[in-house]
């Protein structure tokens, strides 16, 4: 099946008209009739394919009386789907970027990590989780909590048939976030992952020096029916890129990462030996 035309930003705009359409108690047939419109054209524009107008989205969701503020924020991601990627800037409580990433995590067939400073997103565990929110300039104290719900809430997609890839510093492993308890239990948590046969973990170790992911970490996530896409995360926002160059540019990371990190018995090794 080839791959579709969606960005980031239309699979958004798609998932907020389909709940729109839902919240209407109609089907998209029945909206697709209303409109006098095919089918096949509702199930684009749900399915971030674009094909339809400012025009036609201001028509769609008025069928479906959408509230004001959400045929606000759907016209704002419609306007944005053409671009080569897509900058969020996170509001007060739950950062933006991390519900928008998990979605796009729960359509993607293969998840490749990297991570710098910290033990992988992925891989965290709550106390971890919330002993680096505390420390962070970003998160208040009161959307910690949801912060950690909402970073607990992204294991989920771990399960068979789907393929997860860390790379990870050593010096992330020996990072004491939380202090030693709250060490161990994570040093333990990631040996007891790693053995999971859809989960590679790959420690590139600090004796090498200077390594290709010195520009910092990232999430590379590959579909079956869509375009890579890598997400980059910074203190005030999130970045989505989608472009061919910024591709070929990660993908090249990838590769000398590879090249220079511990086989996966190599890490859980060190992980043993860090643990005793």
């Amino acid at each position: 099946m080839p791959k579709r035309n969606s960005s980031v930003v239309g699979r958004e705009f798609g998932n907020g008209v389909r709940d729109a359409i839902e919240q209407s108690g109609m089907t998209q047939r029945r909206l697709a009739q209303v409109l006098d419109w095919q089918e096949a054209k509702v199930s684009d524009v749900v399915q971030g394919k674009g094909g339809v107008s400012e025009l036609d989205v201001v028509r769609l969701l008025s069928y479906c009386r959408a509230p004001h503020t959400d045929v606000e924020h759907l016209l704002t991601l419609y306007r944005e789907s053409r671009e080569k990627g897509w900058l969020l800037f996170p509001e007060d409580g739950v950062p933006d970027q991390v519900h928008s990433l998990i979605s796009q995590e729960r359509l993607a067939s293969k998840i490749t990590v990297w991570s710098m400073n910290l033990v992988p997103g992925h891989l965290q565990i709550a106390g971890y989780i919330r002993a680096a929110a505390e420390k962070s300039a970003k998160i208040k104290p009161a959307d910690i909590d949801a912060l950690v719900r909402a970073k607990l809430d992204r294991q989920a997609s771990f399960q068979p048939g789907r393929e997860f890839v860390f790379f990870v510093h050593e010096q992330a492993l020996r990072l004491p976030v939380g202090g030693p308890e709250v060490m161990r239990a994570q040093l333990t948590h990631l040996h007891q992952m790693s053995t999971r046969n859809y989960i590679t973990l790959r420690v590139v170790p600090t004796a090498i020096g200077a390594h290709a992911g010195m520009s910092g970490s990232f999430t590379r996530l590959t579909f079956n029916q869509y375009e890579p896409v890598v997400f980059v995360e910074s203190q005030t926002a999130g970045l989505f890129l989608e472009d061919k160059d910024s591709l070929a540019s990660y993908a090249e990371v990838l590769k000398w990462l590879d090249r220079d990190a511990l086989g996966a018995e190599e890490s859980r090794r060190l992980i043993t030996a860090m643990l005793a």
